[in-house]
């Protein structure tokens, strides 16, 4: 294929997303295309998908109630009301379900950046797992503290702290890149203005939410909570949660957990979860429990 075969498709594709829906959004340089050279295509300058809100995105065509039903999709960012070509997607949809697909594979199989670890002021430890293949077929692995790992916590970590944080990759590498840096300042500032003491923060490698149970007896804390990456989705990558434990030990049931979810940009902001998780740990410390024994 050619370069002028090659523009004429790409052509084609844009003229068929401004048609459904598209107009008015704004190029990858920053400016609003107009409508009539919406389909006029600059060398490397293409209108970027994935900056569409998906909640105000209706691209049925003639539709009944369109009005009431565009107003109910601003409630969440679901998948509804993209239209369709006969019995399949229109390209824009079709686009965008592609690049959130692609978002999620990244922030699987991508390592958070050590350097964005550093600059937050963590150090890094790893869990049994020697490589991504290993973590995602051996989550047994995951939940697991490396002998190494499990001696540096020992050495860095402050003793029986009131509360012990740290940070795991999870799932999600993205989801850590995005929320960390307000989610734990938040979180910090948050115990501190409740005067709580909180041990050393930290990173863990290729972690499990389970691996906090073995960090939460080997500092003694009184309440661990791990910041961690989840599942990514076609909605978002950069979901993050918290996860949270009175007195977390090795083999304990999953309902002695609390869990604070869907922390990112379009749900709950990170700076707000930090501080509501700093409240939630504040109510675990007065009643002395956890998960389906807290009751809030």
């Amino acid at each position: 294929m050619n370069e002028k075969d090659l523009r004429s498709i790409i052509e084609q594709v844009l003229a068929e997303m401004n048609a459904g829906g598209a107009k008015g959004a704004e190029t990858c340089c920053g400016t609003a295309a107009p409508a009539e050279a919406a389909c006029q295509v600059e060398d490397g300058c293409i209108p970027d998908i994935t900056e569409i809100d998906i909640r105000k995105q209706y691209l049925v065509k003639d539709p009944e109630n369109g009005e009431a039903y565009a107003e109910l999709k601003m409630n969440a960012p679901c998948r509804l009301g993209i239209g369709k070509a006969g019995a399949r997607y229109n390209t824009l949809p079709q686009l965008e379900f592609r690049a959130a697909h692609s978002a999620a594979q990244d922030a699987v199989f991508n390592d958070v950046d050590a350097e964005f670890v550093e600059k937050m002021g963590l150090w890094t430890v790893q869990t049994q797992c020697d490589s991504k293949d290993t973590y995602l077929t051996r989550p047994d692995l995951g939940r697991k503290l490396s002998p190494e790992a499990v001696e540096t916590i020992k050495a860095k970590c402050k003793k029986n702290p009131t509360v012990q944080i740290y940070v795991a990759d999870g799932l999600s590498s993205a989801a850590v890149a995005a929320n960390i840096g307000d989610l734990l300042p938040a979180l910090m500032q948050g115990l501190q203005s409740y005067k709580i003491d909180v041990g050393t923060p930290f990173f863990v490698k290729y972690g499990r939410v389970g691996v906090m149970d073995e960090v939460s007896e080997i500092t003694g804390a009184d309440v661990t909570c791990t910041l961690i990456g989840e599942r990514p989705g076609l909605i978002t990558a950069e979901s993050m949660s918290a996860y949270i434990a009175y007195k977390a030990t090795i083999g304990m049931p999953e309902a002695r957990r609390t869990v604070v979810s869907n922390i990112h940009r379009a749900g709950t902001i990170p700076a707000e979860a930090g501080a509501h998780i700093a409240e939630i740990i504040k109510i675990m410390l007065e009643k002395k429990a956890s998960g389906t024994d807290l009751k809030l």
